[in-house]
């Protein structure tokens, strides 16, 4: 559709649409091939350690697909014949295989010192024969976690209390020089050569140029979200500021882009002229705190008209809303947010605060409810808790029974915790 001005609905609807909230979840059950299609639409998985609910990497596929099984994330990314790799692109991310050759420029910037945290350049510079004697140990030894290399200075508190060995592997991660084989325990990451971890179809892929490489990123980042600011777009991989405007052009040039005006936003624009344009959205979703579509809070304030924040490191005290707040997409609105947290011992995923948007309906407690239940079925929980904080409690603790059990996720689901 050609048109260069834009309704603010209009670019929700796209957006929501780009990021994979535009058809009905699968009726039956989700297998690899529909988890990898959803990963390579996204372009990028954002992974954080906090396990509250679930670590964050499982919830963007559940919101889409619903109640999938966690293993099949596990057995795409750390499995035998892995079809994602990890690295920096958002943040620690999972990201397709293929992808791995367009952040080569960003792992040569690392061994010069840019772009990662001042620590680790630091260390690399100060402590190089180190560095090169921990990558010697994994080149001989195979794969190995840093607390198994037990190496140097074991960490006093510090740089979260990391290790020599510990800084030496996290470097040599960002310069692509070790990349992660597997994650085992409690999430740890096991460090191996990429010539030894990833397919040697990838790794024998010529580096593109870092101009080109930029734009093929920039590409990927559209199609996920539809239409965006430039703000947005570098946003969703972390592009660097320099260059930005230069690489944008040449996407408008080349038909990657369209310019266009969205009404109420401020900025101009960029649409993906493949994108699609629904009438409306039917999505009912539950979102991670770091899903892709409101990990950039400003972007999530422009399309939805909700200012959303991660309370983690507010004080209790100071918290408006709770510790780990998942928002609620009903059709294409945020029209509630919910403090959620697992209580694996006691079998209930604990709703701790539930409140209402102003976009808010008679029917968003049935909605949120049914999807709190699956949710939970999905965690392999019991039941779940409304407590009586915030003001949709009232409304929604009645639809949620206590003693209630719930399918779906199972002990295979769990065991995943």
């Amino acid at each position: 559709m050609a048109k260069d001005k834009l309704t603010a609905g209009e670019a929700r609807r796209i957006a929501l649409a780009a990021q994979g909230f535009g058809t009905p979840r699968p009726d039956g059950p989700v297998g690899r091939r529909q988890l990898l299609k959803l990963v390579d639409r996204l372009g990028v998985v954002q992974i954080d350690s906090v396990n509250v609910v679930s670590r964050t990497h499982y919830l963007p596929a559940f919101s889409r697909l619903g109640a999938y099984p966690r293993a099949l994330l596990d057995e795409v990314a750390w499995g035998k014949k892995p079809a994602l790799f990890e690295y920096w692109a958002h943040e620690a991310s999972l990201l397709p295989l293929g992808l791995q050759p367009l952040f080569r420029w960003r792992m040569q910037d690392a061994r010069d010192g840019v772009g990662i945290w001042k620590g680790v350049a630091r260390f690399r510079r100060e402590r190089a024969d180190f560095v090169e004697r921990v990558l010697n140990e994994i080149a001989t030894r195979g794969p190995m976690s840093a607390s198994e290399l037990e190496m140097g200075h074991k960490g006093n508190g510090g740089w979260w209390g990391w290790s020599d060995a510990k800084r030496a592997v996290e470097g040599l991660f960002w310069t692509g020089e070790l990349t992660t084989a597997t994650r085992r325990g409690t999430f740890e990451r096991v460090y191996g050569l990429p010539e030894k971890v990833l397919p040697k179809a990838v790794t024998s892929l010529p580096t593109p140029p870092r101009e080109e490489a930029q734009r093929e990123l920039y590409r990927i980042a559209i199609r996920a979200m539809g239409v965006a600011t430039a703000k947005d777009l570098r946003d969703y991989f972390r592009m660097p500021v320099e260059g930005a405007k230069a690489r944008l052009a040449e996407l408008v040039e080349d038909g990657s882009l369209s310019p266009v005006t969205v009404k109420g936003w401020r900025e101009a624009a960029y649409l993906d002229p493949a994108a699609r344009w629904p009438r409306r959205i039917d999505a009912q979703a539950l979102l991670s705190p770091f899903d892709n579509l409101i990990w950039f809070r400003e972007r999530t304030e422009r399309l939805f008209g909700v200012r959303y924040r991660i309370e983690i490191y507010t004080p209790a005290a100071k918290r408006t809303h709770g510790y780990y707040v998942l928002p609620f997409l009903e059709g294409d609105a945020l029209t509630a947010r919910v403090d959620l947290k697992a209580d694996r011992k006691a079998s209930v995923l604990l709703v701790q605060a539930s409140h209402a948007e102003p976009w808010a309906s008679n029917q968003t407690p049935v909605k949120l409810a049914a999807e709190l239940k699956l949710m939970a079925g999905w965690l392999g929980l019991g039941s779940v808790r409304v407590e009586n904080r915030g003001d949709l409690a009232a409304a929604l603790a009645p639809l949620l029974p206590r003693s209630k059990h719930f399918g779906g996720g199972g002990s295979e689901a769990a065991s995943l915790e």
